[in-house]
């Protein structure tokens, strides 16, 4: 259900919840995307490549760029500037390609 501008001037935030990275129990928002709630804590990066293990983040911000992909209640490769924090969540820092049980 699409709310007008009209609406959403008046609108008023909702509680918020908190998710867990790491271990760490992070304040989020609802509407937050995983990568905002990271951003808003100054986390910057989340995962690591699979060759060199460098360090990234959000990129693009759209899901093109697969850079943001972390380990989400224990599903790996999932995009999280696309994807809305829930109440909960576990993130956990993906390392690679996420898939520990392939060998590559």
């Amino acid at each position: 259900m699409r709310r007008t501008p009209a609406e959403l001037v008046g609108a008023r935030p909702q509680a918020g919840y908190g998710i867990e990275f790491d271990g760490r129990e992070l304040p989020a928002l609802p509407g937050q995307s995983i990568a905002a709630v990271l951003w808003a804590q100054n986390i910057l990066a989340w995962r690591t490549t699979r060759s060199g293990g460098r360090p990234r983040g959000a990129f693009c911000g759209i899901g093109v760029c697969f850079d943001c992909l972390a380990t989400v209640n224990g599903r790996p490769n999932q995009r999280t500037c696309l994807l809305p924090a829930r109440p909960g969540d576990v993130v956990t820092t993906q390392e690679g390609h996420g898939r520990a049980d392939l060998a590559v």
